[in-house]
């Protein structure tokens, strides 16, 4: 009974730090997106100069830069929530960073009863641990697959990763070697599916990590 509330009292200050670096995330990212579109009216200008002196080398050396950094703060999934949208795209620019492809396939369907904040942390702890394996992997081998949406009467997410060698389990959660993050993240995952009657799943293998999650749709009156 102390150890149950040693652990839930574990998983509840993990949460916290979690929902907290999420919010730091999601504000870097617009912060970034705010002073790019400051900056508009000066890259317009300085365009303009160097069309005027005929440098257009210069110009096409200038729009791939620009065209890059835009690409980093772009929202390029849109999946009919806000707040996922935000997490999904930060997520995705830190992959990024860290010169991991990742592709995405994501949209809400109508009837799901999870909250926006329970998605957060489900996307953000399964992507947290995707992120992870794949920095310890050379660049060639790194990916990342994601795919939200529906499965017949179901709300189906399933994320798969790169990942080095096959984890061992304990219970039905694999072992994580911090005792926080991974572990804790995955429980935490379970907890939220379990609370909405889903079912929630995880493999692993030498190469690879795939988690499943299956959420029964509200029907629509």
């Amino acid at each position: 009974m102390l150890f149950q509330k040693w652990i839930d009292r574990r998983i509840e200050a993990y949460q916290s730090d979690l929902v907290r670096k999420y919010c730091d995330e999601v504000e870097a990212m617009y912060t970034k997106m705010r002073g790019w579109r400051h900056d508009y009216h000066n890259h317009i200008q300085a365009l303009q100069a160097s069309m005027a002196q005929g440098k257009y080398e210069e110009v096409s050396a200038y729009l791939r830069l620009l065209n890059h950094d835009l690409t980093t703060v772009d929202t390029t999934v849109k999946t009919g929530r806000v707040m996922v949208d935000a997490i999904l795209n930060g997520k995705m620019n830190i992959a990024a960073q860290s010169d991991i492809p990742v592709n995405v396939k994501a949209h809400i369907p109508a009837g799901t009863p999870v909250s926006d904040v329970d998605l957060c942390v489900i996307i953000g702890n399964l992507l947290d641990n995707a992120i992870e394996e794949n920095r310890k992997l050379p660049e060639e081998s790194r990916f990342i697959r994601v795919y939200i949406g529906q499965k017949n009467t179901q709300f189906y997410l399933a994320f798969t990763n790169a990942a080095g060698k096959k984890q061992e389990k304990r219970g039905q959660l694999f072992a994580s070697s911090k005792m926080t993050g991974h572990g804790f993240g995955l429980a935490r995952v379970e907890s939220i599916v379990t609370k909405y009657g889903g079912l929630f799943s995880a493999d692993s293998e030498d190469g690879g990590f795939t988690a499943e999650l299956l959420i029964p749709l509200t029907p629509e009156e």
